[in-house]
Formats: C-alpha cells, structure tokens, sequence
C-alpha cells in the first residue's frame, strides 16, 4: 500500500480501500492556490498505481468545496513591479491543466460531494470526477467571463460533464445556479440535503465501488476516457484489446471462478 505524503493544504483518510480528501484552507474558501494543489497533486501521484485504493472522495472543510482560482494571488502578481510575463500565465495555466487530467484520469472512482459552492476552477474539477453528489443549497457558476477571464483549462471537462450546448451557455453568461437546478443541467447525479444525507448517498456508493475488480474499474475508464479522440474502427479495436486483457486477467479468472463456486470475489470489501 501507498504511503500518503504529509500535507498541510488537505487533509486525508484512507480506511478499508477509500481515501478520502478534504481541501482544508476554509479561510481562503478552499481556492487553488499553489499550496493546495501541490498538496492535492502529491497525494494522487502516491495512490494513482495503487489498487488497493478502491475510490476516492474530494470534499471541501468549512462548508464550501471550492471557490476556484486563488484570485487573491493573482491580484497580488498583478500589482508587483511590470505584473506577470505572458510566457509565466502560460505555464500557470498549463500547470493547472495537469492537475485536473490528473483528477480526470485518476484509474480510481472519484466522488465529490459539493457544499455550500464550487466555482469556476472548482466547478471545473468537479467536473473531472465520476461522481458528484451536490447538497441541495450549494451554489455554482463559471465567473470567469464575469471577471473578464476565460474559463480555459477547465472548458473541456465541462463539456465532458454536461455536454457542448449546455456548457457553452453557461461558461458565456456565468450564470448561477443551485444543487437542485445543478441535476437539471447534469451536473449533479445525486442531489440531498444536509451532510447525513450526502454521506448516506456516498455509502451507497462506495459498497457499489467496492464489489467490482479495480483492474476492470481502472481499465473500462481508461476505454472510457480513450473513446472521444477515436473513430469507429479505432473504437471497435482498443476495445477489442480492452476485452482482450481484461478476458485473460487473474480478476476474470478469480471472477469467474467465485460465480461458478457461489462466493464474492476475493476483492470485494464489506464497508
């Protein structure tokens, strides 16, 4: 099993196969600041290769998930000699984008159940997760155009999310919306209200997470994730492969022999 890095921007729970991370800078509304993401980056990199971590959870401390860009930093850089070159927003940026491929593409399930609000960038990784479970008075919008930035690296996962019609009206106009309406426009798969209620749904998700083989979770959602860049016959051929290796896995032969044999699979774990 991994070892989890120390970190001082989140914090973390690993028990019976789930780890659980909380974004713990409520002061600043837990935006993406440097240090958080640092944080955020090196506790993904210790778990990514490690079965044995079933699923993961991103939840906010202070009763918001996340207010987006660290907008207090960015002023900051503005307001020093001359302000920040071209060539370092660029890097910025870019540096943003690896953080949320690497919540995107993490081979585990992820969740977020989202309080009180998630904008913009935290909007945005939300959006990369496989599950988002939303409290009913939660608030969201993408301010970017609002504040007269562009909602850049995180605009296609939003369109993965809630696909390009729905995610081009909003990311436009920043509209808000709340938990409720976030289920109408896809993205919210399960609304609740209060904290019990959330955690009662995540429950639920995580038994579903925890009878399935991790090799099949993390190879159906690589195909899953491959398929958007592929033709039809590119499709039909890297899931034939995916198939392929799956078919001669030891979790298809354990899985075979516990239906045969009536039993759960060695993998499964009772939470």
């Amino acid at each position: 099993m991994a070892t989890l890095p120390a970190t001082t921007a989140i914090q973390t729970e690993l028990k019976s196969g789930w780890l659980s991370i909380w974004l713990n800078q409520p002061e600043s509304r837990n935006a993406l600041s440097a240090e958080l993401t640092g944080d955020l980056m090196a506790v993904l990199g210790a778990v990514r290769d490690d079965r044995t971590v079933r699923g993961i959870t991103l939840r906010g401390r202070g009763g918001v998930f996340c207010a987006g860009a660290d907008l207090k930093a960015f002023s900051s850089g503005h307001r020093s000699a001359g302000g920040p070159s071209r060539e370092t927003v660029v890097e910025n940026s870019k540096r943003g984008a690896v953080m949320f491929d690497t919540v995107n593409t993490m081979p585990q399930v992820v969740i977020a159940i989202v309080e009180g609000a998630a904008m913009a960038g935290g909007f945005g990784m939300a959006c990369c997760c496989d599950v988002v479970i939303c409290d009913a008075n939660a608030k969201f919008a993408m301010t970017e155009t609002a504040i007269g930035l562009s909602p850049a690296q995180i605009s296609p996962f939003v369109i993965q999310k809630l696909g390009f019609a729905t995610a081009r009206r909003l990311m436009l106009t920043a509209a808000r919306f709340d938990g409720r309406q976030a289920a109408e426009v896809g993205f919210a798969d399960f609304v609740a209200e209060g904290a019990e209620a959330l955690e009662k749904i995540e429950s639920q998700i995580r038994s579903q997470v925890l009878r399935c083989a991790p090799g099949a979770i993390a190879d159906t959602k690589a195909l899953i994730l491959a398929q958007p860049g592929m033709n039809r016959a590119q499709i039909v051929q890297a899931a034939a492969e995916n198939f392929a290796d799956r078919m001669l896995s030891d979790e298809a032969k354990e899985g075979v022999a516990s239906f045969v044999e009536k039993r759960k699979p060695r993998w499964v774990v009772e939470p």
